[in-house]
């Protein structure tokens, strides 16, 4: 009971943590984070990084010699933090030297980083987008530095740390579908007070503000904002005012 206890407090304080050094929702930011509770939090981490894959290319937010163990593995197509991302599952290397399913990669980080033992664990799915994936690599000089509790604790802060950026992501999402909504209504009602200001249909008033817009070289949107301050599209008004089409009269037939 004892030894339970004193587990979830571990993880409370490595949860409080993280969620203490939080204060953006910026992704490199999480991730950068991420790395610094991994290694002070999580036994036996000497060095920390992350991976992310866009569909196309391997990058890194990392100190310089995790960064350099990833990218070898980037360069050979194999190794720990690329096999976790693609296939989805954790991955944990004891021995880098005497590995038989990374030969290549535990040879060389063993050589060049001096890293004996290495643990990939992918972020949640969704908590990556637009991310194709996202992992967490732990790194370091100890061989089989990585316990099953360590293993655990990873696992979980990963999992952790998935949330955070999948709560980050739908605030954003949110957030970016009310500016666009607003900006909308915006360039909506600027386009009416064209349209009665000036004597314009829709078209003709939607067609002056984007000319408006091109020639100043600002965004619809910020002239949108100032006609609606003004009453007015600002510089030089238009020397024949365009006329709205002829309409049949009262009576006519």
């Amino acid at each position: 009971m004892d030894d339970a206890a004193t587990a979830l407090r571990r993880v409370g304080v490595m949860f409080a943590d993280l969620d203490s050094q939080l204060g953006t929702v910026d992704r490199r930011a999480v991730f950068e984070v991420l790395t610094r509770v991994a290694t002070s939090r999580v036994g036996g981490v000497e060095s920390a990084s992350v991976t992310t894959y866009d569909g196309k290319t391997f990058r890194t937010v990392a100190d310089e010699l995790a960064r350099g163990a990833d990218l070898l593995q980037y360069e050979l197509g194999s190794g720990p933090c690329v096999d976790a991302i693609v296939e989805g599952e954790h991955r944990h290397l004891g021995d880098a030297g005497h590995d038989q399913r990374w030969p290549d990669f535990g040879r060389r980080a063993a050589a060049d980083f001096g890293f004996a033992s290495m643990l990939s664990v992918r972020l949640p799915k969704g908590a990556e987008a637009p991310l194709v994936g996202a992992g967490m690599n732990l790194y370091s000089r100890r061989a089989d530095a990585f316990a099953a509790e360590a293993v655990q604790m990873a696992l979980l802060l990963a999992t952790h740390a998935g949330v955070v950026l999948s709560a980050a992501s739908s605030a954003l999402r949110v957030a970016n579908l009310e500016r666009s909504l607003l900006t909308k209504e915006k360039i909506g009602t600027a386009i009416g007070v064209l349209m009665t200001r000036y004597e314009l249909i829709q078209d003709q008033a939607m067609d002056l503000l984007c000319a408006a817009s091109q020639r100043s070289n600002r965004r619809v949107s910020d002239l949108a904002g100032e006609v609606l301050e003004t009453g007015a599209l600002p510089g030089p008004v238009p020397r024949r005012r365009p006329t709205r089409p002829d309409l049949p009269r009262r009576g006519a037939r």
